[in-house]
């Protein structure tokens, strides 16, 4: 549907004349009535009707007006999320429905007033790239790979580390354990579909698996995690791994279980990453907002890659 035509209509309205309406469009009278005959033919009804006293909506008119005004309305919106200087914050994360989506809709509560458009991007490269070049203002990630450095002007600050569950069916060997030692894990099967090589947290596992032995089997088509769900709550072999605050929803036959892990407590760390010179205006209430949350790394009883600490950005 032609925006312009319908933002005719409305202003023809408001004004209560062709005349006025072009005035305030500053177009001439018959642009106007152009715009409205070709909305109206795309319509396949009458809009207006026009006597001595100016335009008066048809019956099809008034039924139209309020949607019209809601069109214009998202129209606006769609034109400020990309519009430079006006779009609303964009934050990057993994995925919508883990913790870290959280962690965003507890910043939306602190401050209603800041709009954010949350997007999903796959992997760290991806993110940071989009960072630099300012596509969008933020991501959460695991920093990062071994060996590699942000780019310069950018930077990153810790602010989420998130413990690691067993995640088992009912008759797993380990499905009535209050709580696992990871050196309990070592030689058994943890599978992740979804451990592609070459992301972050595929990294994160692969150091996992180093350090206590652990074997991780990605082998098999990443169907998604309501599939895994199904064959982990069949299975008496297959576990999985998930974080502590990670929502999951299964069916109540299911009967799948959560296991703490502990001494140590293998952490998934998540910093904030940006741009140093972003000027959007809400990116240092999201920074400062998550940082007073963030209540530092123990200093003991948790495990988390040396490499996981904040990187310090390229010098030239």
């Amino acid at each position: 549907m032609d925006v312009m035509a319908v933002r005719t209509f409305v202003a023809v309205v408001d004004a209560g004349q062709f005349q006025e309406a072009a005035a305030d469009l500053s177009i001439t009278p018959q642009a106007v009535s152009k715009r409205v005959a070709a909305l109206e033919k795309e319509l396949g009804v009458r809009l207006f009707t026009r006597d001595a006293r100016g335009a008066r909506l048809t019956i099809d008119g008034q039924a139209f007006l309020p949607h019209a005004r809601t069109f214009l309305h998202s129209a606006e919106r769609a034109v400020a999320a990309v519009r430079p200087g006006r779009r609303a914050l964009r934050v990057d994360v993994i995925g919508r429905q883990l913790s870290l989506a959280g962690l965003l809709r507890g910043f939306h509560r602190a401050h209603p007033e800041i709009e954010l458009d949350v997007v999903t991007l796959f992997d760290s490269d991806t993110a940071i790239a989009a960072v630099q070049d300012g596509t969008i203002d933020a991501t959460f990630r695991a920093v990062t790979m071994p060996g590699r450095q942000l780019p310069r002007g950018v930077e990153a600050t810790p602010v989420f580390d998130e413990p690691l569950h067993l995640f088992t069916g009912p008759r797993h060997e380990f499905a009535n354990a209050p709580a696992l030692t990871p050196a309990q894990l070592a030689g058994r099967r943890i599978w992740m579909p979804g451990n592609l090589p070459g992301t972050e947290w595929a990294a994160y596992y692969d150091e996992l698996a180093a350090t206590f032995g652990v074997i991780i089997d990605s082998v098999g088509p990443d169907f998604g995690i309501e599939p895994l769900l199904d064959t982990i709550a069949g299975s008496t072999t297959l576990a999985t791994f998930v974080s502590e605050q990670t929502p999951l929803v299964w069916p109540a036959g299911h009967n799948l279980r959560r296991i703490p892990l502990k001494d140590p407590t293998p952490l998934y760390p998540h910093s904030l990453i940006w741009r140093t010179h972003n000027p959007h205006p809400s990116l240092t209430a999201l920074r400062r907002h998550l940082i007073a949350a963030y209540p530092g790394r123990p200093s003991s009883g948790i495990w988390a890659p040396k490499w996981s600490r904040p990187m310090q950005p390229e010098r030239t």
